[in-house]
């Protein structure tokens, strides 16, 4: 029998629920019970203003900046990696990569950089907020959407892109779909240099996924995304871009890169 006007009730379910308890951990029946942690990557570049202050002015701030990061670099709630991009691209200097529990975190780390006397010199270009979770593709991946577990920035290089699949990928069938991601994952098999680390990014940041890809080996990476080129998968991506190739560095030897701290 059809509900009358008047009548009142609960609105149609439009699908299954997941609850969250305040520590962010999935608690509905059935889900795998694991606490998901958010990604930052932001891109920052250094004003060459910066460069012609009196060498005392950047040796103080390049040691109050240090000094800053190591100390979030200790905290237990943040890990924290420094990469620079100095010569690899042109509109960027360094990456801060970091992953916490609450997002908040690399609000409060953001504010204190802002209020540090480098700070006044740095401009965030880029900056890209996710969320790490299971992959549906693969079922097998030891560790995988449970941050800690990753050990994430092991390799020499970090591969950071934005990504956004087409919106006729999200009509094709769970098989169609797990399908083309076969191909996908046997055409990245012989690669073994290279591990992935996807985040998701819907609803909280303009693409679908961050994907970093981890390695030693920049010449692997290319023949890699090449042969990717050609996967039927490939068809469904609307947006893998800007790229940015990341050499892992400590910040000190960073802000060597960008200026001469003793003013020679």
């Amino acid at each position: 029998m059809e509900n009358s006007p008047g009548d009142t009730g609960p609105p149609p379910r439009r699908g299954p629920s997941v609850d969250l308890d305040p520590t962010g951990i999935v608690t509905n029946k059935g889900a795998d019970r694991q606490r998901r942690q958010f990604l930052n990557y932001s891109f920052y570049r250094l004003d060459p203003m910066f460069r012609r202050l009196p060498a005392d002015e950047r040796r103080a701030a390049g040691t109050e900046f240090i000094e800053l990061v190591r100390k979030w670099e200790s905290l237990d709630d943040l890990i924290l990696r420094t990469y620079s991009l100095v010569g690899l691209r042109a509109d960027v200097d360094f990456m801060l990569w970091r992953i916490a529990f609450d997002p908040l975190c690399f609000q409060s780390m953001e504010a204190a950089i802002r209020r540090s006397q480098l700070g006044a010199y740095v401009s965030q270009v880029y900056s890209y907020l996710s969320l790490q979770r299971r992959t549906p593709y693969v079922n097998k991946m030891k560790g995988a959407g449970e941050g800690v577990e990753l050990l994430p920035g092991e390799g020499k290089y970090l591969f950071v892109y934005p990504f956004t699949k087409t919106r006729a990928w999200y009509r094709l069938s769970p098989h169609a779909r797990q399908g083309m991601m076969d191909e996908h994952i046997a055409a990245s098999a012989p690669f073994k240099g290279v591990r992935l680390n996807t985040s998701n990014s819907y609803g909280i940041d303009d693409q679908d996924f961050v994907v970093a890809f981890d390695s030693d080996y920049p010449q692997e990476f290319v023949d890699l995304v090449g042969r990717l080129r050609y996967t039927e998968a490939s068809l469904y991506t609307q947006r893998d871009t800007p790229m940015f190739a990341c050499a892992k560095a400590p910040i000190d030897a960073i802000l060597a890169q960008l200026h001469s701290p003793d003013g020679t």
